[in-house]
């Protein structure tokens, strides 16, 4: 028996040695969608706000920080209105409200805001690819957490190609009217 160890011990150490460690994976509850990349999640008995990792949705207008920057968009280009915000807000709403989730954490475990940072799976089901497969986020690359990179870049092209979510050309969030232009000072 121990030489069967032995030998089980030596096939298996070289795979343990250059292996990635595993991620470190946190479990609890969606208990508030902020918007279509972050969500509040219970776990244990304290609600920590979590960040999307490796997408970016349209922001939606926040009571205490104004409403987003209306920029304009190119053909092709992802829209980054108030009207994006709140449509990202309801899929992500529909994906993860009330879900229990796995927040598979990558390197850097918190943002410049205190939020935790992580790739959040409902299921089977990874909600970050979820939004940029239904084109409702783009890819957000920031080193050093690039794990899934390669599937949200493939995911984002195929969104673009097909015109899904907000990508489409027929979007009504596409079609919000320029702002009015302000009326010149006398001086």
């Amino acid at each position: 028996m121990r030489c069967l160890l032995a030998a089980l011990g030596c096939v298996a150490a070289p795979a343990i040695v250059g292996a990635a460690p595993a991620p470190r994976v946190l479990e609890g509850s969606v208990v508030y969608v902020v918007d279509g990349d972050t969500v509040h999640v219970r776990i244990n008995n304290r609600v920590e706000k979590v960040r999307y990792l490796g997408i970016n949705a349209p922001e939606v207008p926040h009571p205490h920080g104004g409403s987003p920057t209306r920029r304009p968009h190119a053909h092709g280009s992802f829209p980054r209105t108030a009207a994006a915000g709140d449509a990202a807000k309801r899929i992500n709403l529909d994906l993860a409200g009330g879900q229990h989730v796995r927040l598979e954490l990558d390197r850097q475990h918190r943002d410049e805001h205190g939020r935790l940072l992580a790739y959040v799976w409902a299921g089977e089901t990874m909600l970050n690819a979820e939004m940029v497969r239904r084109g409702y986020a783009e890819v957000l690359s920031v080193p050093p957490d690039l794990r899934y990179r390669a599937l949200f870049t493939k995911l984002q092209d195929e969104a673009r190609k097909a015109g899904r979510g907000l990508w489409a050309e027929s979007s009504p969030v596409k079609r919000a009217p320029p702002a009015a232009p302000r009326p010149r000072s006398p001086h």
